[in-house]
């Protein structure tokens, strides 16, 4: 089981630096051979997973290629404190659990709620966000206004999360009438504005940006009482205990230097 990826940084400089010192005396040969061994020790490239279509905590940036977001500058910032860098890998959010779990990720950070039956397949950092959900609905809709209100309609959600358990749950209560489970939040607006659907339930920070970013198309209806909040933390294999050690450690030092409430403030606009 791979524990972290890891790249060895080739010291040519200080290569050149062992040659040259060869002709002169031993002071700086010993010097020269100190700076080559240092500069060829392994830097550790940390692979992470993340489903860029959950904004503001992941998604792409204008150029289609770059993955931003609140959960990459945290990883980031949290990997830099360790000494590590990141390489980020956009995938589809229910594959990322077993991902993490087979050793093609080292890490996956994507909005992830800690869940029982999650945690039973992955090991969880120390929570970084407590989040829960919502129910947007279309911009001129005057019907729901509640959760009590969605009696007979059509739900969706992004499969794989947790208001697609939500959605699932009503289902099976009989309180809604059918459940959609797309492959993220941009499908279900696009299923909501189609008038395919009645509502989609999400992450509050979710359904929020999209009703910011389109008030024409969407709004927010009602929150969703939970006795617990949805908690977001980092998910590694079971058996990577020095990994999970260095995630937590980093993300305590990143909030207790600021990084972290700056990261708060730029995505959601509020300082905690």
């Amino acid at each position: 089981m791979k524990k972290f990826s890891k790249v060895l940084v080739a010291g040519v400089m200080a290569a050149s630096m062992v040659l040259f010192a060869g002709c002169g005396g031993n002071d700086s040969n010993k010097d020269a051979n100190a700076n080559a061994e240092a500069d060829n020790q392994e830097a550790v490239v940390l692979t992470v997973g993340t489903n860029a279509a959950f904004e503001p905590f992941e998604m792409m940036a204008e150029d289609g290629k770059t993955i931003i977001g609140f959960d990459i500058d945290l990883i980031n910032a949290i990997a830099e404190d360790q000494g590590m860098t990141v390489e980020m890998q956009n995938m589809e959010f229910d594959g990322l659990v077993m991902a993490v779990q087979n050793g093609q990720l080292d890490a996956a950070i994507a909005g992830m709620s800690v869940t029982p039956e999650r945690s039973e397949q992955v090991a969880f950092s120390d929570t970084y966000y407590d989040a829960g959900l919502n129910i947007a609905v279309a911009a001129d809709n005057e019907d729901i206004k509640s959760e009590a209100d969605l009696a007979g309609k059509v739900v969706a959600s992004q499969m794989g999360t947790t208001g697609a358990a939500k959605c699932t749950e009503l289902q099976e209560a009989g309180a809604v009438a059918d459940v959609k489970l797309l492959e993220n939040i941009n499908v279900c607006m696009l299923a909501l504005s189609n008038g395919e659907v009645d509502a989609v339930i999400m992450d509050i920070p979710v359904n929020g940006a999209y009703v910011a970013a389109h008030p024409e198309e969407a709004k927010i209806a009602a929150e969703i009482v939970a006795e617990e909040p949805e908690k977001f933390a980092i998910a590694v294999a079971k058996d990577n205990t020095e990994l999970l050690e260095k995630l937590n450690a980093g993300l305590a030092n990143v909030k207790a230097n600021g990084t972290y409430d700056q990261l708060i403030e730029k995505y959601f606009g509020v300082a905690e």
